[in-house]
């Protein structure tokens, strides 16, 4: 009798949001192998029985690693899965490269696009007509400067692929027309001045922050879990939560499920909005269309998402 093959699941991130996603199908018996780089976290884990240096840093070169690996070392059929925003975007721009000899989790670039680049979010709430912040984006230090916002305002990249210290810190605090144009000029250094967005800062903590996160096929909904991020580190714009509690909130629900249906979006996205006390409304923040750092916590409720989308790509 032939021994029956069990293709597995290669992550394409080694970072701490992996580490989830590395537990989750791990122990439930599914042959896990992680792509690592600079980030190395998920690749200690006991449930990772392969670790497979990145041997290029280029979209091309890792392209070319993963065909290899499917061709050449009987990898085909194996289930990719992404959880920073760079490898979602490799997946989603490569999809009918690599959906020819892997599973995918990500969407492809078309519908993947509308929740990476934030300038492209903000337009679809325009159009969809859910609440977002207000959002300038000059494409130089002239166009900065002929802004005149009400202070104090955030510099905010509008997609945050590169790791520097403006995409890490996720936004900066800027309180006059003088701070706003040293720090527009100094994060020009970092990321490109057309990707420089300039928002109207919304008061509140993390009492105020709720992320609505999913399962979609094609814009439905399978399983959610809405949840309100109280604590996080650092205080005024986290870079990872440290108390998250799920909650009920239809507001979040009902628009959250708007975007998701007007992209037609599949596989997992976590969007998250803000509580504005002044005009009573929820204001779509961001939006992660891949795992987020928190999703093990849903699995308490519940709801396991890395299984679940698993189960959806087979």
């Amino acid at each position: 009798m032939a021994r029956r093959i069990i293709r597995g699941a290669l992550l394409l991130d080694a970072e701490y949001t992996a580490l989830g996603i590395v537990r989750s199908l791990g122990r439930r018996g599914i042959p896990v192998a992680i792509m690592s780089g600079d980030h190395r976290i998920a690749a200690t884990s006991r449930y990772v029985r392969r670790r497979i240096p990145w041997s290029d840093t280029s979209d091309a070169g890792r392209v070319a690693q993963l065909l290899s690996l499917a061709t050449e070392h009987t990898w085909a059929g194996w289930t990719l899965f992404a959880s920073s925003d760079r490898s979602a975007r490799l997946v989603a721009e490569h999809h009918a490269e690599l959906s020819s000899y892997f599973r995918l989790t990500t969407a492809p670039w078309d519908v993947v696009r509308w929740a990476y680049d934030k300038r492209l979010t903000y337009q679809l709430c325009a159009e969809l007509g859910i609440d977002a912040p207000w959002t300038a984006y000059p494409r130089s230090l002239a166009e900065a400067a002929a802004l005149d916002p009400e202070y104090p305002v955030i510099l905010k990249p509008a997609v945050k692929e590169q790791y520097n210290r403006f995409t890490r810190a996720k936004a900066w605090l800027v309180r006059d027309r003088g701070e706003l144009l040293a720090r527009y000029a100094d994060a020009a250094t970092l990321v490109a001045a057309g990707e420089i967005m300039v928002q109207e800062v919304i008061p509140g903590g993390g009492e105020a922050q709720f992320s609505y996160c999913a399962l979609c096929d094609r814009g439905e909904p399978l399983a959610i879990t809405i949840a309100r991020r109280t604590r996080q580190y650092p205080l005024d714009f986290g870079a990872g939560s440290t108390f998250v509690e799920t909650v009920e909130c239809p507001a979040i629900e009902e628009s959250a499920r708007r975007f998701v249906e007007a992209i037609g979006y599949s596989g997992l996205i976590e969007l998250e909005s803000k509580y504005d006390h002044r005009d009573g409304r929820y204001k779509l923040m961001d939006a992660n269309p891949r795992a987020w750092a928190w999703h093990s916590l849903a699995q308490r409720a519940g709801v396991d998402f890395p299984y679940l989308l698993w189960q959806q790509a087979h």
